[in-house]
């Protein structure tokens, strides 16, 4: 898979899709960020939560079969990890 069609597809689902399925993006991210805040015992935001997800992501392509799919949802993970940083800027 090209890369422009990678990004694109992974435009379409942050844009549509999985907007549809998982609602605002800010409040998805800040409540998971909340609640692994809780069970780690120490402070993440919504940011740190996109990058995380990113990670876990990068981490599937080493093992198992290839999964296009993983590439697809890093990318969509660090582009949403890039508006979050910047909407907590202007929330503080």
């Amino acid at each position: 898979m090209k890369a422009q069609e990678t990004l694109k597809i992974a435009s379409s689902l942050i844009l549509g899709d999985r907007k549809e399925k998982h609602g605002d993006m800010f409040y998805s991210h800040d409540l998971i960020a909340k609640l692994w805040s809780a069970y780690l015992g120490k402070s993440i935001d919504a940011h740190d939560v996109a990058c995380l997800m990113a990670l876990l992501k990068i981490a599937r392509t080493q093992s198992g079969e290839t999964n296009l799919d993983d590439y697809i949802d890093a990318v969509g993970y660090m582009s949403i990890a890039g508006e979050l940083v910047e909407i907590e800027r202007v929330k503080r």
